[in-house]
């Protein structure tokens, strides 16, 4: 690990502050956009259009790392970026707003898509799973900082904006001063949706469904919590949970998923998640409740997305995981586009707790339907079956093909 953090620390700094950066805008435009006067359904359109962007960003920045090169891609994202933290203040306009979400969303997928595949050329096969894992747990640690930082002031003033803004601009520093050199980068066309659905329904059904989970409880709960009537630490210190759950349950359920079933991992962790946010919106309880149901609900999103990739490579060949989690991916984001802009809907007619009814509704969807998969083939088994590995639903295809590859059965890389 040490060896990792020597060769790679400027990658790892610099992807830490921009998920500083990258946290707090999330939370504060929801703050921010209460203040402002805009309604739910508006906020909601502003929050999906950073994953329509995000989609859109995983599909074009190969085309432009391959015609100008890592280094410009990186520099021109990033000082979009700052920009865009800068001009929010400036222009208090949802459809301004929805179009700057856009092009945010567009921005980190390319960053995080140069960002992954400059960290996966530096490291050998030795130490590649050790990197990436330092690369996840990085990046959680990044939002969960990034939530105290809201804090530090007036959401009705600027500084809160001049803050990520100055991050963003400091973490491409340590990147683009490192020694290291610009990796050569490929991808590969996923796979169509048809033939995945074949491959594994449950696996598309579930990117679909958690996406749209991974949307609205990332995207929508600071316009929750400023509907509710929480205070700024409330809503930041709710955030922060639901990203300590993510990053203190990933290995315990990955250990499991090893060792039985894992469409009956799915199938359980939907239920729990099912019913957490069933009583956050049947008895709303208390904060301090409210708080562990968010520890919860992100302690079981985060490792579902997990679950779901390795499910579906368990039934395919270690040749085909490249495409497959290109398409599974492009699920992912189709799901994440819907998530916000229908949680703002039901949030409109039923009031804040309908930001609970709509999680729990997709949770107990993707429930049901794992049970109904569970009677239709039997569960993989032997050599056929892969590890768990380690990811964030913001991971673009190059993070979770590195990863992949180091989990596949017999361990190793692909060489077929």
């Amino acid at each position: 690990m040490f060896t990792v953090i020597g060769t790679s620390w400027p990658l790892l700094l610099g992807v830490m502050l921009l998920m500083v950066g990258n946290g707090m805008q999330g939370t504060l435009l929801g703050l921010r956009g209460a203040i402002e006067g805009f309604g739910t359904l508006e906020l909601s359109i502003v929050m999906s259009g950073y994953f329509v962007g995000f989609l859109g960003g995983s599909r074009l920045t190969p085309k432009l790392i391959r015609r100008v090169g890592h280094v410009r891609v990186f520099s021109a994202l990033g000082s979009l970026v700052s920009a865009i933290l800068i001009l929010y203040p400036a222009a208090p306009d949802w459809v301004a707003w929805s179009v700057m979400r856009v092009i945010m969303g567009f921005c980190f997928s390319g960053i995080y898509v140069t960002a992954e595949s400059w960290l996966n050329n530096s490291s050998s096969n030795e130490t590649r799973g050790q990197a990436l894992s330092l690369y996840m747990i990085v990046q959680m640690i990044g939002i969960i900082a990034a939530q105290a930082l809201v804090n530090a002031s007036d959401p009705s003033g600027f500084l809160l904006f001049v803050i990520p803004s100055v991050l963003v601009s400091l973490a491409f520093t340590p990147i683009l001063l490192s020694a290291s050199p610009a990796p050569t980068f490929d991808t590969t066309q996923p796979m169509t949706v048809r033939r995945l659905m074949h491959i594994s329904p449950l696996g598309c059904a579930g990117m679909l469904l958690t996406g749209g989970v991974f949307s609205a409880l990332f995207g929508m709960v600071s316009v929750w919590g400023t509907m509710q009537g929480l205070t700024v630490p409330q809503i930041s210190f709710f955030i922060a949970a639901i990203y300590v759950g993510g990053l203190l349950f990933q290995y315990p359920i990955g250990w499991l998923s090893d060792r039985i079933d894992r469409r009956k991992l799915i199938l359980w962790l939907s239920v729990v998640g099912t019913v957490a946010m069933s009583v956050a919106f049947w008895l709303a309880p208390p904060f301090a409740v409210l708080v562990g149901l968010a520890l919860v609900a992100g302690g079981i999103v985060n490792p579902l997305y997990s679950l779901l990739i390795a499910h579906t490579n368990d039934f395919i060949d270690n040749s085909e995981m490249a495409a497959a989690s290109g398409g599974l991916l492009f699920l992912n984001g189709l799901g994440a586009i819907a998530g916000p802009l229908v949680t703002g809907w039901v949030m409109d007619q039923i009031g804040p707790g309908g930001f609970f009814a709509f999680i729990a509704a997709l949770m107990g969807t993707l429930a049901l339907y794992s049970g109904y998969r569970m009677t239709q083939r039997a569960a993989p088994t032997g050599d056929t079956v892969g590890g768990f590995a380690t990811l964030m639903p913001s991971a673009s295809v190059l993070a979770v093909e590195a990863v992949l590859e180091q989990k596949q059965p017999g361990g190793g890389t692909r060489d077929d």
